[in-house]
């Protein structure tokens, strides 16, 4: 996922190292660089041209990086639900965007933490739904409800 450059903390890192990138002329690895993080050509070439005095904000930052985490996990259903939410967030919240672009913090991590809850709090669900689904007897599931999925994303990303 950023095998040339590595994982970046935060925008402010990533402008960082395309500043020093364009002052050595390195126009190459500044279009990998934002390839790498999920950066729009066109925000690129705004920066290479210096129409744009960064390559990225925050929100860029963090939408981006969702965008490379989800090309590689292809989310779908609830999972790509969550996903949505946790863009939503970014776009509302800028502690959220930064959040989610710090070192460490994932899709991937978020989403293992929404499972690891949902079969610590599998449930039995009742036998005559098991048994009008076609479903095996002693049919379990545990998938969080949004409230408590929100909190989870939340206290995932905010820690």
């Amino acid at each position: 996922m950023f095998e040339k450059y590595g994982e970046m903390g935060s925008a402010a890192e990533i402008n960082e190292l395309a500043k020093n990138m364009l002052n050595e002329g390195d126009i190459d690895g500044i279009k990998v660089l934002a390839q790498e993080n999920g950066i729009d050509q066109y925000d690129c070439e705004d920066f290479l041209t210096e129409s744009a005095d960064h390559l990225c904000s925050p929100l860029m930052a963090a939408i981006g990086k969702l965008d490379v985490e989800s090309l590689d996990l292809k989310p779908t259903e609830i999972i790509k639900d969550w996903e949505d939410y946790i863009r939503f967030q970014c776009q509302d919240n800028p502690e959220m965007a930064a959040a989610v672009r710090k070192w460490g913090k994932s899709l991937r991590g978020c989403i293992t933490e929404l499972l690891k809850w949902s079969f610590k709090n599998c449930y039995e669900v009742d036998k005559d739904i098991v048994k009008a689904a076609g479903a095996p007897s002693g049919t379990k599931m545990g998938i969080p409800g949004m409230k408590r999925a929100k909190q989870i994303i939340m206290d995932y990303y905010m820690s």
